[in-house]
């Protein structure tokens, strides 16, 4: 049986659970730092998607008014990492790729007036092929982003309507190669188990995507979110759980056979192109969300709180524009006994795990507080014995969320 997939999809926050219990840690060193910029607004609502998009409004969208908070978001967000570095940005949504170029060239001028952007930062920008332009995404390089995500899912025009996605497969194409003679790094969203989908059909898409020499690929198993369109109304003819199965590991196979190693859950990379981004929230760096609906998690020396905006647009305009700090819905210090899971949550997604002095660094706990985790999970053959490394051996990954629980 194969890891089920949830759609996580690239640059989104990773899972986390609320906090509890008492007491904080102490952190003797900061962990890494990245930004994530949510822009909400997309051409229409997918029936599968549960992150915080809202249909565009009739007309332009607001994006002088959009301006103007999100620069009131930074100045009131920044008393809480001033003077730290940032290795890494991701603007995500939503489609900012419906933002024009002058805009993403304001936002990229905001991002290097307030912060301190690390000479070679990683900056993507998520992009729909339905929205996709050659000289906009050549003005949006220019402005220095200089990796793509481009949310593909799937090559088959009937599974793309089924979807309700707004571009068809010629779109798609399209967008790859305008994305590829715009920037360096791309990376290619592509789902998998899909409703009235085939494994033939299936690994045809996989077989596509990589015809054009990505450097990474997201791949996701379709999944049923509560409050969603899908979660209520079913589509028809999904695969079932064995199908679904096989198609996971066909297109794992497919891909680590084109010379992509698989080194997340749901994320393929060739050697060096790994999302550095996304590695920072596995390895539970720090990252500032910005933006309606946003989450962040930072680290102090005595404490770490997770935050999230205000979802409606309207909304957190407005309580960015009253600078009262009614635009954060969410403020919470994460708890000394949430604390192993929620490492272990994000860490053991990874197939090669992380350093065992890294739950130290960034938790401010010993490894001792998990010792007897730890052994439970050798015993069951779920983790790795090497003390060296928290990993999940090859069961404890088959069946992660077994091993995530460990750490309840």
């Amino acid at each position: 049986m194969a890891i089920t997939i949830p759609i996580v999809r690239e640059g989104a926050t990773p899972p986390r659970r609320l906090p509890s219990g008492a007491g904080a840690s102490r952190l003797t060193a900061l962990p890494p730092l990245s930004l994530y910029l949510h822009v909400p607004w997309c051409v229409r609502k997918c029936p599968y998607c549960d992150f915080n998009s809202h249909a565009a409004p009739a007309g332009p969208l607001p994006e002088a008014a959009y301006l103007e908070a999100l620069r009131g978001d930074i100045e009131q967000a920044l008393p809480l990492i001033w003077g730290r570095q940032v290795m890494s940005v991701f603007i995500g949504g939503g489609t900012p790729s419906l933002l024009s170029a002058a805009t993403i060239d304001t936002i990229m001028g905001m991002l290097r007036a307030h912060f301190n952007l690390i000479p070679d930062a990683e900056v993507t920008l998520e992009a729909n092929p339905g929205t996709a332009e050659a000289d906009r995404f050549k003005a949006y390089a220019a402005s220095g982003i200089n990796r793509l995500s481009l949310g593909i899912q799937t090559f088959d025009d009937v599974r793309l309507k089924t979807l309700g996605r707004i571009h068809d497969a010629a779109q798609a194409r399209a967008a790859i190669e305008m994305a590829q003679q715009a920037v360096a790094r791309v990376n290619l969203d592509i789902m998998f188990a899909l409703p009235g989908q085939t494994l033939e059909t299936c690994t045809q898409d996989v077989r596509e995507a990589l015809s054009f020499g990505t450097e990474h690929l997201s791949l996701y198993h379709l999944t049923m979110e509560p409050n969603t369109v899908f979660a209520k109304y079913p589509p028809a003819a999904l695969p079932d759980d064995d199908d679904g199965a096989a198609m996971q590991d066909a297109v794992a196979d497919l891909a680590e056979s084109a010379g992509l190693q698989r080194y997340e859950v749901s994320a393929y990379a060739r050697p060096g192109a790994r999302s550095r981004h996304n590695m920072n929230y596995w390895t539970f760096g720090d990252y500032l969300g910005l933006g309606p609906g946003a989450h962040g998690k930072l680290s102090f020396h005595d404490r770490i709180i997770r935050q999230a905006r205000v979802k409606q647009p309207d909304s957190w305009m407005a309580g960015v524009a009253a600078g009262d700090g009614r635009h954060i819905g969410e403020d919470l210090e994460v708890q000394t006994d949430a604390l192993p899971f929620e490492f272990m949550l994000n860490a053991l997604r990874l197939r090669d795990g992380v350093p065992t002095p890294l739950f130290e660094t960034h938790t401010g706990l010993s490894v001792a507080q998990i010792a007897h985790q730890l052994e439970a999970g050798v015993k069951r053959g779920l983790m790795s014995p090497d003390p060296g490394r928290l990993q999940t051996t090859p069961l404890g990954w088959q069946f992660l969320n077994d091993t995530q629980a460990l750490f309840l």
